[in-house]
């Protein structure tokens, strides 16, 4: 009785749920590359070709350890293009009655298993350190689901930085430390490059050749094996990790990096786990070779904020996909795939992006999303943009940081208000208003900054959702005390920029 081992791009971990319950003297893992999953969205050239670089890797080293591996190559001549059609594929020709598979972190991906005439059995995905079922009894009979008290538990649950019950040094978090503006260094450390070995050189050139999306794909930076994570990782402690906490809100021109990580595609590809990346900025943080508020600040975007969204995705299943509580509708402007901007912050963010797969979560938070915010952009839209363009983004991380956080549209349920700002808080973080087109400090004109007019407008025409909330109602004072004259050359300079982006000018 031969079963199928089913492990996707992202579950590239030995002891993956699936391939737990398998038994190598008799199943057949199966792993594919298929054009079905490379087109869902026009992912980022380096995205396909970190995971399928990792993937041959990895069915490598299962060979290796025993395992019969059926791999379905992209180019391979019988290769179905997709996962349905190869698993289809290999049950005929394997006499399989049964297929094992770790659950997707993509609904569309799970609906697909579920619907094959072979039976499927979908196990849990227990790489994660809060389950499906403990998160949603974590969450029963709250009115609010607030990260911030899901991240407690999570201390508690993992002793990370705990001392008996009590956070050590007394508090739970230590942002008053951190999140402040970064200075040109030049000896500040860059993150290191994995030159592409033979297996990577391969799949580059077939990405090259069956590939045309938005994005360049040389030069290819990314580790796609365990060691070279963590050897990321390692070096990321040891480098940039004492200057994580104070940079990690910065935004600099020319700076892609600062002190972040860049770790999370390994994370999210399953070359590392959560826990031993936290375990090991906090034995730096003991060790003395880091401030507490960098190494808080850090853990507490692993175990509080990545475990949280992906607690929502499940939770809320894929209708969270369409929410759109604010009703935006507008077309996502050029900018987001390479157009001319004058606007120095949405240019650095978007070439970065279409440079390296990557920008971090500032640039994608506060520049591109606030942006498609304040504009009113169909939020499905962003939510598309977002998982096709970042090496890292995968539906179940993607979704409820885009959606929810980014954009609204679930109406409340990641954050208490629209993470909207005008451009003060893009000049106060960064060094890109000073050489761009529009003038940050004008608030009306032709040369304002459309950060500044766009956020008047979007407060006004959503005045009758937020007027109400506690976090809100200053700036509503503020915007009830201009001069009438003034109220209507914001909104007509924001309607300007509005028609601009509808017709498709720049911006």
């Amino acid at each position: 009785m031969v079963r199928l081992v089913l492990v996707l791009g992202d579950q590239l971990t030995p002891d993956v749920a699936a391939l737990k319950a398998g038994d190598k003297a008799r199943d057949v893992v199966v792993m594919a590359e298929v054009m079905g999953e490379g087109t869902s969205v026009p992912h980022h050239p380096q995205k396909i070709a970190l995971i399928l670089a990792a993937m041959r890797k990895f069915a490598a080293g299962l060979e290796a350890d025993g395992w019969r591996v059926a791999y379905s190559r992209l180019d391979d001549a019988e290769n179905s293009q997709t996962l349905s059609g190869e698993l289809l594929r290999r049950a005929s020709a394997f006499g399989a009655t049964e297929v094992l598979a770790t659950k997707p972190g993509e609904w569309r991906v799970l609906a697909d298993l579920e619907a094959l005439p072979v039976p499927v059995r979908v196990l849990a995905d227990d790489r994660f350190l809060c389950s499906e079922a403990e998160f949603a009894t974590w969450a029963e009979g709250r009115k609010q689901l607030r990260m911030e008290w899901f991240y407690r538990e999570m201390r508690r649950k993992t002793g990370l930085l705990m001392e008996g019950d009590q956070p050590v040094g007394g508090q739970w978090n230590f942002d008053h430390d951190n999140r402040k503006p970064a200075k040109a260094d030049l000896l500040r450390p860059k993150p290191r490059d994995f030159a592409p070995d033979a297996v990577v050189e391969g799949v580059l050139g077939l990405v090259e050749a069956r590939f045309s999306h938005f994005g360049r794909l040389r030069p290819f930076r990314w580790a796609t094996d365990r060691a070279g994570a963590l050897a990321a990782l390692a070096e990321f402690v040891a480098e940039r990790l004492p200057r994580f906490g104070e940079e990690q809100d910065a935004l600099l021109e020319g700076e892609a990096y600062l002190s972040h990580a860049v770790i999370s595609p390994y994370l999210n590809l399953g070359l590392l786990g959560p826990l031993e990346v936290c375990r090991a900025v906090e034995a730096a943080w003991q060790a003395g070779r880091v401030p507490i508020a960098a190494a808080e600040g850090f853990i507490r975007q692993v175990i509080g904020w990545r475990e949280y969204v992906r607690g929502i995705w499940a939770l809320t299943g894929p209708e969270y996909l369409v929410r759109n509580a604010l009703g935006h509708s507008r077309a996502l402007p050029g900018v987001y795939w390479g157009g001319e901007t004058g606007m120095a912050c949405m240019k650095a963010a978007v070439g970065q992006t279409q440079d390296l797969g990557y920008a971090h979560h500032i640039q994608r938070l506060m520049v591109t999303g606030n942006f498609a915010l304040l504009a009113g952009v169909d939020p499905a839209k962003v939510h598309e943009w977002y998982l096709s363009v970042y090496v890292d983004a995968f539906e179940w991380v993607e979704a409820p940081n885009t959606l929810g956080m980014s954009q609204f549209a679930d109406g409340g349920m990641l954050g208490s208000k629209p993470y909207v700002s005008s451009g003060a808080y893009i000049d106060r973080m960064s060094d890109h208003c000073g050489g761009c087109r529009y003038l940050v400090k004008e608030k009306v004109g032709e040369r304002a900054c459309p950060f500044n007019l766009l956020y008047w407008h979007f407060l006004v025409r959503h005045r009758e959702r937020f007027r109400s909330n506690p976090r809100m109602g200053q700036m509503y004072r503020v915007w009830d005390g201009m001069e009438a004259g003034r109220r209507e050359a914001v909104l007509a300079g924001a309607q300007a920029v509005l028609a601009r982006l509808e017709a498709g000018e720049v911006v």
